[in-house]
């Protein structure tokens, strides 16, 4: 029997079973280790396990594989040891990470946080507000959720330029950003947060864009030079959408809570019960490709994810 670790007594029901040839125990990350810790080959990971927790994972002598129950995986890295497969749920977040992008665009084209402040005071606070039809969004980082974006983004007649790592079909590389994000009115930033795209988003990198532009992150905030933001915030040239931050959670006072233009949310774009169900199915899939021996999908690799 192999042995998995998951992260809740629940999970097994959610995942619709376990494969044949497994058995489980439970690990939340903070109540110490089953007495499987010799044994297990397999772990999934609480979704909000944090470090130090992960440090058990270089102690378990037959650990082949970390399943985790995110899309990104940044947390887990340094944790895994060499030889052990790191794999991501790519796709469970898909849906609902796309649709706080478009949300978190049409608040802001619409003026939405502005007449919510209005409301609190009792104000009729007319104005004219922006539409997002027949603008151009830059999406950074073109996955899964870019693929998804795209098409909620298909009915509002907005030019989509996708932006990856490297150029294929369709897709431009990330070597062409200079030319590319002037022309953009919004930029959605979707990489992952890895050594080479941490403080990616800089003061040249903001510069770039044009007045008035919108900056999403709903990636991971180390991703976004925070004082380079805040200087361009404060100076009003830009606006931005932010679910993460640097640092998070943020904390009391931190000039971020009060920088205008700024709409803010406490990392919640892919906070939904639905794709924690999709995360365990896709990790139940996954246990059956590794007891089959099949070679296993969505791995973190040396050249990332």
């Amino acid at each position: 029997m192999i042995t998995v670790w998951l992260p809740g007594r629940s999970a097994e029901r959610a995942m619709g079973g376990l494969p044949d040839g497994f058995r489980a125990d439970v690990w939340t990350g903070a109540d110490g280790v089953p007495a499987s810790a010799d044994s297990v080959e397999v772990v999934i990971p609480p979704f909000a396990v944090q470090r130090p927790d992960l440090s058990v994972l270089g102690t378990l002598p037959r650990l082949r594989l970390v399943q985790l129950l995110s899309a990104g995986a940044e947390m887990a890295v340094p944790y895994v040891p060499p030889g052990v497969a790191l794999g991501v749920a790519r796709g469970a977040h898909d849906q609902v990470v796309a649709e706080w992008i478009l949300a978190a665009i049409l608040a802001h084209m619409r003026s939405l946080p502005r007449f919510v402040l209005a409301q609190r005071s009792q104000q009729w606070d007319f104005t004219l507000t922006d539409t997002l039809g027949g603008k151009t969004v830059l999406i950074l980082g073109y996955g899964s959720i870019g693929v998804t974006l795209t098409r909620l983004l298909s009915v509002f007649d907005v030019t989509v330029i996708p932006v990856a790592r490297r150029a294929r079909p369709g897709v431009s590389a990330v070597a062409g950003l200079p030319s590319l994000l002037p022309t953009a009115d919004v930029v959605v930033v979707l990489v992952p947060l890895t050594e080479s795209t941490t403080g990616m988003v800089d003061a040249s990198f903001l510069g770039l864009m044009p007045d008035r532009a919108l900056l999403v992150n709903a990636a991971r905030g180390a991703v976004v030079s925070t004082p380079a933001l805040l200087a361009e915030l404060s100076s009003g040239r830009l606006s931005a959408a932010l679910d993460v931050t640097d640092p998070e959670p943020l904390p009391a006072g931190h000039p971020l809570w009060s920088a205008p233009g700024l709409l803010l949310t406490p990392h919640v774009a892919g906070a939904s019960g639905e794709p924690m169900v999709r995360s365990l199915a896709l990790a139940r899939a996954q246990l059956q490709r590794y007891a089959a021996g099949e070679p296993l999908r969505d791995l973190v690799g040396d050249g990332g994810y």
